[in-house]
């Protein structure tokens, strides 16, 4: 059976995966931490963690909260910085089979453009996706996913500065997302990804504060699966007038095959994994199986038959 998933249909280069599974950005570090447990070889992409210009610490502790299903975290975009990342871990993902594909965050938009300008003809990186869940520090502080012209402006001067695939990562905390999605695959986006996580909170009624440092966390895990799913479904049905050869990642609480084809045949192209991988770090390869049992089942010989079945 044929599982190939092709990401940026309109490009000129195409982002062709083996399967449509990949892994959620900061769920599964740089792909190299997970390789001998996770079966990185077989995993259809991996996305890397949130990469911003300049090293970043992070939030301070504690910055992550178990919730009765699924995860807060606040964990701030810890990372080394750009510069690290193309020289340690970009040469060792250029031996892999499994493109990678690097999250990027900024706090403005000049910072995006040169984030997508030092990834430009590095060896190893096969993508750009976009975190347009970042403040934007010149209009205030607000999230550049907030309003679709942010979305937008960011997107369009991303693709002027990179000739890679370049998905774009929405936020669902600016209500529907359909308007942000149009933006940025009207921008130039080669795919749309969506959910990024939930805004929540937990508060600790020993000591009557919240639970995590920072106050309030992202919300991520099979908790949200019914609100992504609806908004994957929603999107897929705004972009097949105009932007069907947009495809769609759907990602928000998948933890199983069952789970992944369900967002397969809400619309979405392929799926990430995020907060299962803490828990299984080889739920990426069981999705995978799983998918091919159902397919056998089914009958069905190229998974892009069940794409969009529910629409």
């Amino acid at each position: 059976m044929n599982l190939q998933t092709e990401l940026a249909p309109q490009h000129k280069s195409g982002l062709l995966l083996k399967n449509p599974v990949m892994t959620a950005a900061g769920t599964f570090g740089y792909g190299i931490e997970y390789a001998r447990i996770a079966q990185v070889q077989r995993l259809g992409a991996v996305i890397c963690k949130g990469t911003t210009l300049h090293p970043r610490s992070g939030n301070a502790q504690p910055r992550t909260h178990e919730t009765s299903s699924g995860m807060l975290n606040a964990i701030g975009l810890q990372n080394p910085g750009i510069h690290i990342v193309i020289n340690k871990y970009a040469p060792i993902w250029e031996t892999w089979q499994t493109p990678v594909i690097v999250n990027i965050a900024g706090e403005s938009i000049k910072e995006f453009v040169q984030l997508a300008e030092s990834l430009e003809g590095v060896p190893g990186v096969a993508g750009i996706e976009v975190n347009v869940s970042c403040p934007n520090i010149q209009e205030g502080g607000a999230v550049f996913g907030a309003s679709a012209e942010a979305v937008a402006s960011v997107t369009a001067a991303v693709r002027r500065a990179t000739t890679l695939p370049l998905i774009v990562k929405l936020s669902p905390n600016s209500g529907d997302a359909r308007p942000t999605a149009l933006a940025a695959a009207s921008s130039g986006a080669d795919a749309i990804s969506l959910i990024n996580t939930i805004t929540a909170i937990s508060i600790d009624i020993s000591s009557r504060r919240p639970v995590l440092a920072n106050g309030t966390g992202g919300l991520s895990g099979p908790a949200i699966k019914p609100i992504s799913l609806r908004m994957v479904y929603e999107l897929a049905r705004e972009l097949r007038t105009s932007y069907s050869h947009v495809p769609i990642i759907g990602i928000g609480g998948i933890t199983d095959a069952n789970d992944a084809l369900e967002f397969l045949m809400a619309g979405a192209s392929a799926i990430q994994l995020g907060t299962i991988n803490f828990v299984n770090p080889r739920a990426g390869v069981e999705v995978i199986e799983g998918i091919e049992e159902f397919l056998r089942k089914e009958g069905v010989e190229d998974i892009k038959e069940i794409v969009g079945a529910a629409l």
